[in-house]
């Protein structure tokens, strides 16, 4: 097994677009490698990790800098699932919010990864917090 390297430069825009690939997400959003890295450029801080130059994981935080923060595209390619990359990266991402006094973290995370995050101290927000999502057939152009 080599090592992984962990870099905060975004990754080039066409590796990082086969790497999002990987997941299946692109199924919904329909995102091009022009949106995705748009993203990224948005994106208050991001974590690229590679292995022999090979773009394996990625995650990015956005964030107003002060109090709030969420963890966005954690993304481990799949033959590389299982080496620690993923929860290292989520652990880089952390230190950066705790350095900068961020109080609030949460997180966009994929269906069915629940235990993977509960084992680095997140769980579920409870049903009366703040909080709700648009739903992806709602039209907010148009009035109810």
């Amino acid at each position: 097994m080599t090592d992984i390297q962990y870099c905060k430069q975004p990754p080039d825009r066409k590796a990082y677009f086969a790497l999002f690939e990987t997941t299946g997400w692109n199924a919904k959003y329909q995102a091009t490698s022009v949106d995705l890295a748009r993203t990224i450029k948005n994106s208050w801080y991001t974590l690229s990790a590679y292995d022999e130059g090979q773009l394996v994981g990625f995650g990015r935080i956005v964030c107003d800098g002060v109090m709030h923060a969420m963890i966005f595209d954690l993304i481990t390619h799949p033959r590389h699932q299982r080496r620690g990359i993923g929860s290292e990266i989520l652990k880089r991402l952390l230190l950066v919010c705790r350095e900068n006094n961020i109080t609030d973290v949460q997180l966009f995370a994929a269906s069915g990864m629940a235990p993977f995050y509960a084992q680095h101290g997140f769980s579920h927000r409870p049903s009366d917090a703040p909080g709700m999502e648009l739903s992806s057939t709602a039209n907010p152009s148009k009035p109810a």
